[in-house]
Formats: C-alpha cells, structure tokens, sequence
C-alpha cells in the first residue's frame, strides 16, 4: 500500500522573520508537508494561475492549503483572496489568512470574499507554536481537503 504524498501549502508571506517562524513552526509541530513560498501578492497569483515563471504546472503544482498574509507589498493578500475565489477553478482552495491585523472590517471582508478561517498571527513564539499545533490538527489531521 502506497502512502499519498503530503499536500502542499502555499504560504503567501512577505516577510522572511514572519516565514521563518511559520518554518520553524512547522519543524517543532511535526508538519512535513512542502511548502513553496511567494513573498508578494503577484508572485502567488502568478503561481495560482500558471502565468509567468510559474507558466508549468509540473514546477507550479496546486497547493491543498494557503496561509496568505494580507499586508503584502504591490497586490495585498485582500486583493490575492478576491481575484482567488471569483475563479471557477481555484475558488474551492482552502484559504487561512495569517494576519497581525485584528481590524474588525479586514476579518470581516476575508470571510466575506471566501476565507476558510483567519488566523491573527501571536507575537510570542509559545503562543504561535499554539497556534501552528492547532492549524495542523485541523487542516491535515482533521478535514479532508479538495485534491488538484
């Protein structure tokens, strides 16, 4: 009996302190999974539609999960979640918005434009470690997700 391969996450995340800790997250909460990483808002619309550098879907495969910030330089994770689900194809993708944002409207318009849940990033380490623990429980551990 062969295993499936571990669903890719897509982590849209400008900031490499911000990415390192999910990284480092990740390695002490055990998620395998790989991971490819777009640091601005382009570059994972890019990759979600084939366009560009991402143009082979072989390099470019569809991720199962998206943890998408939205204080992204150039397009914002907002504008990324909107163009995502107005798309037949790519609107069935799990997103969780990743935010040091509490603002009230920014929670309420990602639910509202199709977030899968919105995670208020935690500034101390034990807490996001939390966090990440919980994320994994639910979105690997848990549901099942779509495939391609």
């Amino acid at each position: 009996m062969t295993t499936a391969p571990s669903p890719l996450i897509l982590i849209v995340e400008d900031s490499d302190e911000h990415f390192e800790a999910i990284r480092r997250a990740f390695l002490k909460t055990g998620i395998v999974n790989p991971v490819h990483r777009c640091c601005d808002g382009d570059d994972a619309l890019d990759y979600l539609f084939h366009r560009g550098v991402h143009a082979d879907p072989a390099t470019a495969p569809r991720p199962a999960v998206m943890l998408l910030d939205l204080n992204l330089p150039g397009t914002d994770g907002r504008e990324v979640l909107d163009n995502l689900k107005a798309d037949e194809t790519l609107r069935v993708l799990p997103v969780v918005v990743l935010s040091t944002s509490s603002h009230p409207g920014d929670i309420e318009l990602c639910y509202r434009t199709g977030a899968s849940g919105y995670i208020i990033k935690p500034v101390r380490f034990d807490e996001f470690l939390k966090t990440v623990e919980n994320l994994k429980s639910y979105w690997f551990d848990t549901v099942a997700l779509p495939v391609g």
